[in-house]
């Protein structure tokens, strides 16, 4: 399999990207990694690279602030859009980006091309939970309005998804509600609740915000305002907590010997609420498999970005979407 990496795309990029394409390139022989982007500067990186790490140039940068629409339209040769025409013209499995949220989405639906009777995809980023099966939340900020048909095929995405790629037998979908009562929430829950209810899945019903952590179900279901308020929610609320524990921690001698004590048990909560830990989210509903990862992703990052794509392609994800949404 071959997957291309936006080798210029993140805050950290591209030494983030290259420690990430290293890695993965030495764990997986079976796997070419595509580095996407200036050559000129990639190269001197990659000096001892094993065979299946290459370069593919691309002289164009997409920037944060890059307005997506424009960008991805006049930016023929920025990283991102290659890479994304590698995949779809079969010159790669699949890409990653760390870039620009918005123009990944562009080079998603323009360059990469949406999958047949899916109106918009969806952003499905994984949330930690505490029993450690997590729980996949979508759309969680590809768009920011929403459809109760936009829900549904979100349902079935997700669903597809976590029992290919997790090996979760009927996973349990949840809908993003103020309440668990099938008639509240706003005019947009309403009607995607009985759509959720005719589908082939395991829906559990409305889930509210405070029991997604506690693992209330496998795949949640939002529009991308709500679902990207919840994570970024989440992001601060986490960062915060550790900030006042390493602050309470230091406070005097008796807490620095009972942080000492607890230290590898925070090391674990810490590692199973980061990010870094899954790698990236798919973009679910295009023709071809399109990982966003986060914009401060280091080389870890990377690497496990670059397994959740193997493990999708592995298991025949876009197909098997395909398929649940074409009835066939």
């Amino acid at each position: 399999m071959r997957i291309a990496i936006d080798a210029m795309g993140g805050d950290h990029a591209p030494q983030s990207t290259v420690d990430g394409a290293l890695a993965a390139a030495r764990e997986w022989s079976d796997t070419e990694i595509v580095l996407v982007g200036k050559e000129q500067v990639l190269k001197p990186m990659l000096e001892g690279a094993p065979a299946n790490l290459r370069i593919h140039p691309a002289e164009e940068i997409i920037e944060a602030e890059d307005e997506p629409v424009k960008a991805v339209r006049r930016k023929k040769d920025a990283s991102m859009v290659v890479a994304g025409r590698l995949v779809r013209e079969g010159e790669a499995d699949a890409m990653i980006s760390a870039g620009n949220t918005g123009a990944l989405m562009t080079t998603g639906l323009l360059v990469v091309g949406r999958m047949e009777g899916i109106e918009r995809p969806a952003l499905a980023p994984m949330i930690p939970t505490v029993d450690e099966r997590g729980v996949l939340a979508l759309d969680l900020g590809a768009n920011m309005d929403a459809k109760p048909e936009h829900l549904a095929q979100y349902a079935l995405m997700g669903s597809v998804y976590r029992e290919k790629v997790h090996g979760i037998a009927k996973p349990r979908v949840g809908l993003l509600n103020v309440g668990t009562e099938a008639m509240k929430g706003n005019e947009l829950t309403k009607a995607a609740y009985p759509l959720l209810k005719e589908l082939p899945v395991n829906f559990v019903g409305n889930v509210e915000a405070r029991d997604i952590l506690t693992g209330a179900c496998d795949v949640l279901v939002c529009d991308g305002f709500a679902g990207n308020i919840l994570l970024k929610s989440l992001e601060g609320t986490a960062g915060t907590l550790f900030s006042i524990l390493k602050r309470e921690f230091t406070k005097s001698w008796k807490n620095k010997l009972a942080a000492a004590v607890l230290m590898p048990s925070l090391r674990g909560l810490k590692q199973t609420l980061d990010y870094k830990e899954h790698g990236g989210a798919p973009l679910l509903g295009l023709g071809g498999l399109v990982v966003k990862g986060h914009g401060s992703s280091d080389g870890g990052a990377i690497k496990n970005a670059v397994r959740q794509a193997r493990l999708a392609l592995q298991n025949k994800l876009t197909e098997s979407i395909a398929r649940e949404i074409s009835g066939k």
